[in-house]
């Protein structure tokens, strides 16, 4: 079954543009103008991934973001404008999967596409005992679900590989590159603007005190680990 699209955008023109070359790669696409009628479209209809841009009117693309946000886990690319790295890093911190930067070209479209769909599809597990602990954080990996003490954690498809990498390397210390190849793809290789921002959020969620983490630990010049859990 083909993959649905949702595009967001309120430019005609990028709106013709992208779902002519999705269609051609074989992908469902539907359509909105801004952040609203973005909202309830999605409520309305499945969705596999949304192309968000950012600047639209009655609701722009990260009020339309962190609304989704609220109720499902479904990748979101954010789309912006040539230079706005506070844009990039606000979209990445309301919980989106990735950014565009316009004007890009279909190569590069469709190259994030096929990345963020395939980070979303759930990861194998095969040979691994079903749940993990690490003190207070518990991963069930049948279930693709993730505890902190007695609540359930929401994790983006994106943050719950990048957990998983810490929790398949108990002890290790990790480098970005290793961790952006893994994850997002050797593309995304030198992209570490993404990874400091995931990592962030996912310290959010699973720490208690993000600021003094215990299960993601930053070891400066060298990368992130798991510590070993002291008995």
């Amino acid at each position: 079954m083909a993959k649905r699209i949702l595009i967001v955008d309120d430019e005609p023109r990028y709106l013709r543009l992208l779902e002519a070359n999705l269609r051609t790669e074989g992908y469902e696409v539907i359509t909105a103008q801004d952040g609203l009628q973005a909202v309830s479209v999605f409520s309305d209809q499945p969705v596999d991934l949304v192309l968000m841009d950012v600047m639209m009117p009655k609701l722009d693309g990260f009020g339309a973001t962190q609304r989704i946000r609220e109720f499902s886990s479904v990748p979101i690319i954010i789309l912006t404008a040539k230079g706005d790295e506070q844009d990039r890093v606000r979209g990445l911190d309301l919980g989106a999967d990735d950014y565009l930067v316009k004007p890009f070209s279909a190569t590069e479209l469709l190259a994030r596409v096929r990345a963020v769909l395939r980070r979303a599809q759930p990861p194998s597990e095969a040979g691994q005992s079903r749940f993990f602990t690490h003190d207070n954080l518990k991963i069930d990996f049948a279930r693709a679900e993730v505890w902190r003490g007695e609540s359930p954690v929401s994790l983006s498809a994106t943050e719950y590989r990048l957990l998983l990498q810490f929790a398949h390397h108990v002890g290790k210390i990790m480098t970005s590159e290793e961790l952006l190849t893994s994850v997002w793809g050797p593309e995304y290789r030198s992209d570490k603007e993404i990874l400091w921002v995931s990592i962030a959020r996912l310290r959010q969620k699973l720490e208690d005190d993000a600021h003094s983490p215990k299960h993601i630990v930053t070891r400066s010049g060298l990368g992130y680990l798991m510590p070993p859990i002291e008995e």
